[in-house]
Parts: structure tokens; C-alpha cells; sequence
């Protein structure tokens, strides 16, 4: 499908800059099949939902991967480099987006704040590095002393990260460090909410999925066809995926909490769609056309345009349904991205 089908124009004054507070506060667009959009708060969820509904959550942990330092040649001055961490390879090595890269070849020593370095072993075909952390502390004690939160570009661009978003851009249920971008569909989710959902009769489940900082990458490709996804560490516990099928086998739904749960359920469906337990990465792309085989429904942010998230929300609702709901919370004023309100999709 052609890339520019998923355009459309979002002012720059409904970009969110920082979450309102209470987090459950936020502003839900609630879309349900053909019936009419309706405007109401995320903490009005448990009435939205019905008794015996699992909303499945992403426990990853966003990392300070973001870096800033200098080459270190011998017979050359330095450079200023940048580095965002977007995947880890093994213990010592991440895979990341450099920034000023032309000054960068292999081998080269990249000097960190507080005595942190990394050696450029090797670029890749999509023009990203491999950095290998040197010395024997854990990489993310190093990322804790020398990194800074990896807030997104369209956040980045127009203010620096600061104190507040080490809190603000972690969920209620972030556990396992890994990724370099929250789970942001979560960030909505209070300790007050959650026991109101639970005394609806809502149970909830959690996977893993570490998400990277490809998820901010524009869609270049002018064709969906074109289009190549880095690939997302995540992991499905056996006991949870025979969850989750149980509770579909006796008609309960199952509403993934973002994208990133979404995707990573679909991944682990079989053609049946029986969730298998699933510990590896992931790259799935889902376009119009796709059929969904885990979910029932999905609560999400509201995304850019022409990119792979609203891809996969048209999919799930259809492309014309969206770029309406998109046409009326631009209309009433919602806030959109990762910091913005929220939308509960049930198709």
C-alpha cells in the first residue's frame, strides 16, 4: 500500500510536551466498530470494559540510553558523537543510532561522561553502530552514571529531558530494563485506577517487550511493501500465554495496552490463534489486510502520521474509521503522542 494513504495533518500546538497528572486524567476517544466516537477520560476504563476483559501490559523498563561524548583518535582532534541505544547484542554490546557518524569509523574510542567508553566495532547496513562497552561493570550501571533519558525526537526537539521524565516516562509496571522508548499507552495507569479495574472484575497480565528507538524512525519507503522493521526483543511466560488462551477459549477479551503488547501477542499467535509462550525477537509489520488472531481490542496513544503505528491502528479499525477518529480528536483538541491522551479501539 502507498505510504502517503496514512498521511494527515496534525497542528504542532497538539504535540504533548509533558503528561497531565493525575496520569488517568488523560482524555480516551473511545471507537467501537461503526458507532459514534465518544469522548471520555481514561479513568472512566472500568466502565467501558466488561467483567472477566484482560488488559495485558508491557513491564519493560526504559533505560538513560541516550549518550553524548567524543572520538577518541590517536593523530586526529575529536569529534562531538551521539549515541541513542536502541538494542542490545550481548552482555557488553548494544546496537545504536549514532549521530554525527561521518566522523566515526571502526575501531574508533568514543569517550562518555564519568569515565564511560565504548569502542565502534562495526556499522550496519541500516547505518546504525555496534558499541562495545568497555571495563567489567554491568552496562547499565554505566548508562545509570553517563546517560540520559531517551525522550522521543518530536519531545527531544523541543525541550531537553530533565529530572521530571526520568519518572513521567516509566509505567506503573516497569520492571525489566531494556528499553530505550516506554510502553507509552501504560503511562495512563494509576495505583487508584488499577484497584477500580479490579473491583470490575478486570484481571490484567503482563509480557515483555523491550522496545527499541526504531519505533521513532520515520517510514522512508514509499510503499508499506518497502517498508523493513528492526527487530524487538520480547518474551511471553508459558503461564501466561495458557492464560490468555484459557481466557479466550471461554469468550473473554483480551485488550492489548499498547502497541508494543499488540504486536508482540501477534507475533506468538499461531494460525489458530493460540498464543504460544515466546522468548526472541520480533520485526512484525502489521499493515491493512492483516488478520488479527491474539487480541479483541487495543488502548493506544495517538501516533504520527504516515507511520507504522497508525498503520497497524488502521488495520485493526480501518484505515477510513481512523483517519476520522484521527480528524475528530484533532478537532476537540486531543493531545497526541507519547506524553498525549489515550484511544480504546475495539473492533
Amino acid at each position: 500500500m502507498k505510504v502517503d494513504l496514512f498521511d494527515f495533518d496534525l497542528p504542532q500546538d497538539r504535540i504533548a510536551l509533558r503528561p497531565v497528572f493525575p496520569r488517568d486524567a488523560s482524555r480516551m476517544l473511545v471507537v467501537d466498530g461503526d458507532g459514534a466516537f465518544a469522548d471520555r477520560h481514561v479513568h472512566d476504563l472500568p466502565d467501558m470494559l466488561r467483567a472477566g476483559d484482560i488488559l495485558v501490559f508491557n513491564d519493560t523498563r526504559v533505560i538513560p540510553a541516550q549518550l553524548e561524548g567524543e572520538r577518541v583518535r590517536e593523530g586526529a582532534s575529536g569529534a562531538a558523537i551521539g549515541a541513542t541505544l536502541h538494542k542490545r547484542i550481548d552482555a557488553r554490546r548494544w546496537q545504536a543510532f549514532v549521530r554525527n557518524a561521518k566522523r566515526l569509523r571502526e575501531g574508533d574510542l568514543i569517550a562518555f561522561p564519568e569515565g564511560v567508553s565504548a569502542i565502534a566495532e562495526n556499522r550496519a547496513d541500516d547505518g546504525s553502530w555496534t558499541l562495545a562497552f568497555e571495563g567489567d561493570e554491568p552496562v547499565e550501571l554505566l548508562l545509570e552514571r553517563a546517560g540520559a533519558m531517551p525522550l522521543p525526537p518530536y519531545i527531544a526537539g523541543k525541550r531537553p529531558a530533565d529530572e521530571r521524565d526520568a519518572q513521567d516516562y516509566q509505567t506503573l509496571f516497569a520492571d525489566k530494563a531494556g528499553a530505550v522508548a516506554a510502553p507509552t499507552a501504560a503511562l495512563h495507569f494509576t495505583p487508584e485506577l488499577m484497584m477500580r479495574l479490579a473491583d470490575a472484575g478486570i484481571a490484567t497480565e503482563t509480557l515483555t517487550l523491550h522496545v527499541g528507538a526504531g519505533t521513532f524512525l520515520p517510514v522512508k519507503a514509499s510503499d508499506t511493501a518497502e517498508h523493513k522493521m528492526h527487530a524487538e526483543w520480547g518474551e511471553i511466560a508459558p503461564d501466561t500465554a495458557e492464560r490468555l488462551n484459557a481466557a479466550r477459549a471461554d469468550g473473554r477479551r483480551v485488550i492489548a495496552v499498547g502497541t508494543t503488547v499488540l504486536r508482540l501477542l501477534e507475533s506468538a499467535a499461531d494460525e489458530s490463534g493460540t498464543i504460544q509462550p515466546f522468548a526472541a525477537d520480533t520485526d512484525i509489520f502489521i499493515t491493512p489486510g492483516y488478520r488479527f488472531r491474539a487480541i479483541d481490542g487495543l488502548m493506544t496513544n495517538f501516533h504520527l502520521p504516515k507511520s507504522t503505528l497508525f498503520m497497524l491502528v488502521s488495520a485493526l479499525m480501518g484505515r477510513e474509521r481512523m483517519l476520522a477518529a484521527y480528524n475528530h480528536a484533532i478537532e476537540n483538541r486531543y493531545r497526541f503522542y507519547s506524553y498525549g491522551d489515550s484511544s480504546l479501539l475495539i473492533p
